[in-house]
């Protein structure tokens, strides 16, 4: 079983390392123009003149736990920019870019090429962090479970439909599975955790999930829909036999315990961020800095590990603005990195870093 305590605690520890770290680099001189220098190969934040001004941003619900613990420490660094973060799911923050609604927005999933000329410009991916996203199951009495992509797609296709079934029986053996009904609980908003979710079941299930990928999929109408993670998370809490996607930061939050997912290479993986690095060591970084974590190589690669970016305007016309985006943005992929595990993301590997921080270096502001 993973059972965990709520999201305070490493909220706590991050906000712990928030201080330490505004107080290391207190000192540095190095003017904001510069090039980042390294520290135990990864890239560290640099000292810059004060700024001023508001941002806003909405959007993915599964890297809020990370966008929140960033903002707390970057307001240690520029107590002048004040940012604001509305989760609200990948869709919506996608929509609000595209409407000018915000001037920042977290997605878990990239933007389809039928959404790009809804943009108000060029719009680039800045990648944060990963993490892995859970299949957490509601049976007091099964502490330990595995489970693999195909049963786990007849379980959502409603294709199995009880605790006891063969299917999962033959995935643990000596474990006294429930004759308890299964109910299904998934997004009811537009979600990149839904999308990678069944980007993982279109790659590692290919013959036996037929619900295709998504930010929204059909799910069948006897299952239950969430608003966010934290509302999938909650009805999994709530319904005996329950079972639903949720990422792991929120799992953790609200105490449920997740299933050992088998991976590419037939090992069963618990969901943590050691599993999360070990899928993005095997991850290519595309040219736009897109990256897909899922159903990755490995032996130890969790397989349903959800890659994250903050999506911005490559051209900033406001200057206040635009500079506070490329701070906050540089910070994310230096100190902020650090504040990540405690929150239970995993961070990026260096050199996803380095480039990230060279497409926020050309960024225009004031243009």
């Amino acid at each position: 079983m993973h059972r965990w305590s709520t999201r305070s605690a490493g909220l706590t520890a991050a906000l712990a390392a928030v201080a330490m770290l505004s107080g290391a680099c207190g000192g540095s001189d190095t003017p904001a123009a510069s090039t980042a220098t390294t520290l135990a190969d990864s890239p560290t934040t640099v000292k810059e003149a004060p700024l001023s001004a508001t941002l806003n941003g909405s959007g993915s619900t599964f890297m809020k736990g990370f966008v929140e613990v960033a903002i707390a420490g970057y307001k240690k660094v520029q107590p002048g920019v004040t940012i604001n973060y509305a989760g609200g799911g990948s869709g919506t923050g996608r929509t609000n870019l595209q409407d000018g609604v915000v001037d920042y927005a977290g997605s878990d999933s990239a933007i389809a090429d039928a959404d790009k000329p809804k943009y108000k410009g060029e719009v680039v991916y800045v990648p944060t962090v990963a993490a892995p996203i859970t299949v957490s199951y509601n049976l007091s009495d099964v502490k330990d479970l595995t489970l693999d992509a195909d049963t786990i797609a007849k379980i959502f296709q409603r294709q199995v439909k009880k605790w006891d079934d063969p299917a999962i029986a033959a995935l643990n053996p000596g474990v006294k599975l429930p004759s308890t009904d299964i109910a299904v609980a998934h997004r009811s908003d537009g979600s990149g955790t839904t999308d990678n979710f069944t980007k993982f079941l279109v790659a590692a299930a290919p013959t036996t999930w037929t619900l295709k990928s998504g930010s929204t999929v059909e799910w069948p109408a006897d299952t239950q829909a969430g608003n966010g993670n934290a509302g999938v998370a909650q009805i999994v809490k709530g319904t005996a036999g329950a079972i639903g996607y949720v990422d792991l930061s929120d799992a953790k939050a609200s105490g449920l315990q997740f299933a050992k997912v088998k991976n590419k290479a037939g090992k069963a993986i618990v969901a943590n961020l050691a599993g999360a690095t070990a899928a993005l060591a095997g991850t290519p970084l595309n040219a736009d800095l897109t990256y897909n974590p899922l159903n990755a190589d490995g032996a130890d690669a969790y397989p349903i590990t959800s890659p994250t970016w903050i999506l911005v305007y490559k051209s900033q016309t406001d200057k206040a603005k635009g500079a506070a985006i490329k701070s906050f943005l540089r910070y994310m992929l230096t100190d902020g990195q650090k504040l990540a595990n405690d929150v239970d993301y995993a961070t990026l590997p260096a050199a996803f870093q380095q480039k990230a921080i060279s497409l926020i270096d050309s960024i225009t502001v004031g243009a």
